[in-house]
């Protein structure tokens, strides 16, 4: 990979204390970036940051805590960091989670919903000044190629009337995408870019006590997956690569572009997910997101 020189830029990656936001995270580090970690955990990311810092052997690491399953939580984790740092290059929205049952968060939205879709929302907004402002910059959402099988209903985003937890993470990706093809949209001429990718299969924690049987298969077959260095690699080539300077509202799978389905290219249902989002996440886009 071929790196542009990262030596003052600030990259925020979420979750980044285990998995794939970690070594997201190390990598980023190891290009010389300033690294601000987000964690739900204080104990936990404390962890992330001392494994971070050995590895990539910077000691510029920083960490927020902050639940992306709360509303409220991402907004002070916004204002957090805005009167921390003074810019931000990179943001990488990494959260998700699988769920057997139907769970709501404390907010009462439905818990895949919210922390795969409405985080990632919620939190480019609110840092889409900063973004603006330290432009050319870059925000990459972590998608999956299970969006593939996703289908959004607006009479059911919440999968209130029936709930299967591989369908509405589907759903829940499909998401990642069409956000990703708006949002870019609403930042054209900005200096802002906004692209997606698919990691690949990695052995995290997502798979875990989903059921028996996957925790079984999980440690079976563990060898089959990527391990998360792998799986960061083309988030990291969207992250620093000057390949991809000014490319923007692309979906990317092994640092490569590739397409993605019918649904999440129409531009019509694309715009129809923001205002909804816009409206659930109880924000109103300023310009230049307010198209």
């Amino acid at each position: 990979m071929t790196a542009q020189d990262m030596k003052g830029k600030i990259c925020l990656v979420t979750v980044a204390n285990s998995g794939l936001g970690r070594a997201i995270a190390t990598g980023l580090a190891g290009h010389g970036a300033t690294l601000v970690m987000v964690c739900r955990n204080q104990k936990r990311g404390d962890a992330g940051r001392r494994y971070i810092t050995k590895i990539s052997g910077s000691s510029d690491v920083h960490l927020l805590i902050a639940d992306l399953s709360r509303r409220q939580n991402i907004v002070e984790l916004s204002e957090t960091f805005k009167r921390q740092f003074r810019r931000l290059d990179v943001l990488v929205n990494n959260a998700g989670i699988l769920t057997r049952t139907r769970r709501l968060t404390e907010e009462g939205f439905e818990a895949q919903f919210f922390v795969n879709h409405l985080a990632y929302f919620l939190l480019a907004n609110l840092l889409a000044d900063t973004l603006v402002a330290s432009a050319p910059s870059r925000i990459i959402n972590v998608a999956s190629t299970a969006h593939s099988r996703g289908v959004l209903d607006f009479d059911d985003l919440q999968a209130e009337k029936r709930y299967d937890g591989w369908q509405q993470y589907a759903n829940t990706k499909l998401a990642n995408v069409m956000f990703t093809y708006e949002l870019a949209r609403r930042l054209e001429g900005t200096g802002v870019t906004a692209n997606c990718l698919h990691p690949g299969v990695i052995h995290t924690n997502l798979l875990r006590n989903y059921s028996r049987v996957l925790d079984w298969l999980f440690h079976r077959l563990r060898g089959f997956f990527r391990q998360p260095e792998e799986g960061a690699e083309t988030a990291l080539y969207l992250a620093v690569s000057p390949e991809v300077a000014g490319v923007t509202g692309k979906y990317f799978r092994d640092s490569r572009t590739c397409g993605t389905s019918h649904q999440s290219n129409d531009p019509d249902i694309q715009k129809r997910l923001w205002d909804v989002s816009e409206m659930l996440a109880g924000t109103r886009s300023a310009p230049p997101l307010a198209r």
